[in-house]
């Protein structure tokens, strides 16, 4: 008997036992609702968003075996077993040897800065995120990008947009020394460049040269496992070997890592910072106690340290990366048939859809990723967000950066949604698309401080 040539669906490696009822709005409603959150999909209420695409980050769905771990949480303020389960399962599945829980991937970040980075510092990095760079740049550091170029084309097949380029960074080292750069900052499925992977091969040259010249590479993992999932995917030599035993591998080239739970890790709350050099190790450990709480819980509850250890653990299981990233790539194929701009190749946590081609006729200082994203809420309820001029922020000097990516990020939560809403997703996205030439600009009217994107209002052009 023949093989069947015909093409199997993946499909979700869970059944649902809980479902949790959504409020449906009008258009009228939406637009009330948008106008008073000043047209920042971060400032809608929950309550009046229909599918939520506004972030990864603790917005997944916990296994049954995650919520049966929380009645095993064990809230003694010191020496927490539920700690001793979180260190124990970072060692295994990770490598990393000193242990340091956060509340989440910023606290952590925010530590590590304060330890390793002196002003005049310089941080090069595959692409810089908002918190992390705002917390280099709090403690005096400078970023750097040494992503290679086709990161920054939102069009471009290269299989590995996340891969550093080395010609960059030895350009930085001999400019300013090595001793100016306290580590080099590697994230492992680049969010700003469309949730783009990293090579294993490219990490191992990095790896290669940065031990020449004592410098540290700090990871960025909180999506490791779905980089791991392109590299088994992608990278020759890579095809046979399970996502944990690749994740392994990618630890064991860094030095440490920050790590945001609520992403990979499939929890609620939660992060670490780890490492495996005692002195940073001991100072982390002093400053975890002023900034989030004693060592052993860091600004977390014993049952959210269980939740994550078996969080890391379903992360890598094949099965859940196959389907997580095979909804995302749904979505993605369901917008291109629809013509609309999307970065390309389909990255792991989300769909980023390219507002400059889509609103062309939009300055950048007229925020098309911004008024794309309020457009989508206003005409089905689907809440994305924007990563483009107003995520990346001001200068030192007040100037705007100016990315050359303008982007509206659709993410899709882990374990949450049906293809049916990505079904509605889609065609909501060729909806706005097809009334894209009569769409006006926004005009930002408040401003705050520190990452705007969170809380900055706007107004449309008249």
């Amino acid at each position: 008997m023949k093989d069947s040539k015909i093409k199997q669906s993946w499909a979700e490696p869970y059944k649902i036992k809980m479902v949790e009822l959504l409020k449906m709005t009008t258009k009228k409603q939406r637009l009330k609702a948008i106008k008073e959150a000043g047209n920042n999909t971060f400032l809608l209420h929950s309550e009046d968003v229909y599918i939520d695409l506004l972030t990864d980050s603790g917005t997944n769905a916990m296994s049954d075996v995650q919520w049966s771990a929380l009645m095993l949480g064990d809230e003694a303020y010191a020496g927490s077993k539920s700690y001793y389960k979180l260190e124990a399962a970072i060692k295994k599945y990770y490598g990393y040897k000193y242990i340091i829980p956060t509340h989440q991937g910023r606290a952590a970040e925010n530590i590590l800065s304060k330890i390793l980075i002196k002003k005049g510092d310089v941080i090069p990095g595959n692409m810089y995120f908002t918190t992390t760079r705002l917390h280099q740049e709090l403690a005096g550091g400078i970023f750097t990008d040494i992503i290679i170029d086709e990161a920054h084309d939102p069009y471009s097949e290269h299989l590995f947009k996340g891969n550093v380029d080395i010609a960059k960074l030895d350009k930085v080292v001999k400019k300013y020394g090595a001793k100016k750069i306290p580590y080099i900052s590697i994230a492992t499925n680049v969010n700003m460049a469309g949730g783009q992977p990293i090579s294993f091969a490219n990490l191992k040259e990095l790896r290669a040269y940065t031990s020449k010249l004592g410098i540290r590479i700090i990871h960025d993992m909180t999506r490791v496992a779905e980089n791991a999932y392109f590299i088994q995917q992608r990278e020759k030599g890579y095809g046979k070997k399970s996502i944990q035993s690749i994740v392994k591998e990618i630890c064991s080239l860094t030095d440490g890592a920050t790590m945001s739970a609520k992403k990979d890790a499939l929890v609620n709350i939660g992060g670490f910072l780890a490492t495996n050099e005692w002195d940073v190790f001991e100072e982390a450990r002093n400053m975890v106690v002023v900034y989030e709480g004693l060592h052993t819980y860091g600004g977390l509850a014993g049952r959210d340290m269980e939740a994550i250890a078996i969080g890391i653990a379903e992360s890598l299981d094949d099965n859940h990366q196959h389907a997580r990233v095979g909804q995302v790539e749904y979505l993605g194929h369901k917008m291109m048939e629809f013509g609309i701009p999307i970065v390309k190749p389909i990255g792991g946590h989300g769909i980023f859809v390219d507002a400059k081609a889509f609103l062309p006729h939009l300055t950048q200082d007229q925020f098309p990723a911004q008024t794309l994203a309020a457009e989508l809420y206003i005409d089905s309820g689907v809440r994305t967000m924007e990563r483009g001029i107003v995520s990346a922020g001001r200068k030192a000097n007040g100037e705007n950066y100016y990315p050359k990516l303008e982007l509206v990020r659709f993410t899709i939560p882990r374990r949450v949604y049906t293809q049916a809403h990505m079904d509605v997703i889609a065609e909501s996205a060729a909806a706005v698309y097809e009334r894209r030439k009569s769409i006006k600009g926004l005009k930002m009217v408040y401003e705050p401080k520190y990452l705007r994107f969170f809380q900055a209002k706007f107004e449309t052009l008249k």
